[in-house]
């Protein structure tokens, strides 16, 4: 069976001393701020991955403050903490001479750990970076013509709603993923536009999830501002 296994790189959850003028905040920002590689647990974050293999295998905090992942096996970094209403933005890339493969955020993910868990997917996979997928039942909604639903024997209920139009950049190349998850309401912005906005979400506190998904990706300035809520 899979189980959690501590995180081999150093990486710290600072405090932000401003947060963006369109989020209101409950909180100041947390950012995600890389220092130096070490051995030791994450703070704030905890993996989950096959049990034979140990995160750094899959992992690699670089000193320029990327994160590297290799891949495999299929499984995934989390946050402690849960989260309902926030803004996420974080940059993604194909590193230079890999190829274009899979990956996502996870977002209100709840239940056990699993491949994959209950949570709202922001695609990241070549060619459907902006997709949104309900993963194992979790409830969203949308126009009609954008949406499909399927039962896997894996992976239970599946709900797809495709993104407006594709705005990824060419692997080796930095995208800016903007989530923004507010109550019912989840929109993601790639490189400055709107490419999907999913409505009827269900509006739950969970854990946030950065994928390893058997291809190389690496990911870096990654910042949560929690929202306001009236």
């Amino acid at each position: 069976m899979n189980r959690c296994v501590a995180l081999t790189v150093l990486v710290v959850l600072g405090i932000c001393l401003t947060a963006p003028s369109a989020a209101r905040t409950e909180g100041p920002a947390i950012e995600l701020i890389t220092i130096q590689q070490a051995s030791g647990e994450l703070p704030g974050w905890k993996s989950f991955h096959d049990p034979q293999a140990k995160t750094a295998d899959v992992w690699t905090l670089r000193p320029d403050g990327v994160l590297h992942c290799k891949g495999t096996p299929l499984g995934y970094l989390y946050t402690e903490r849960e989260h309902t209403s926030f803004l996420l933005t974080l940059e993604w890339r194909w590193p230079p001479g890999k190829k274009a493969g899979n990956g996502g955020v996870l977002l209100r993910m709840t239940g056990p750990n699993r491949i994959w868990p209950k949570s709202l997917e922001a695609q990241i996979n070549a060619g459907s970076a902006g997709d949104f997928w309900g993963l194992a039942g979790f409830r969203l909604d949308g126009p009609a013509g954008r949406m499909k639903s399927l039962e896997h024997p894996q992976f239970g209920t599946l709900v797809n709603l495709a993104k407006l139009k594709p705005m990824e950049k060419t692997p080796g190349q930095w995208n800016h993923y903007e989530i923004r998850a507010d109550g019912e309401t989840v929109t993601l912005s790639i490189n400055g536009q709107l490419v999907n906005r999913a409505t009827g979400c269900a509006a739950v506190p969970g854990r946030i999830c950065l994928t390893a998904e058997g291809d190389e990706i690496e990911f870096r300035n990654v910042r949560l501002v929690p929202l306001e809520r009236k």
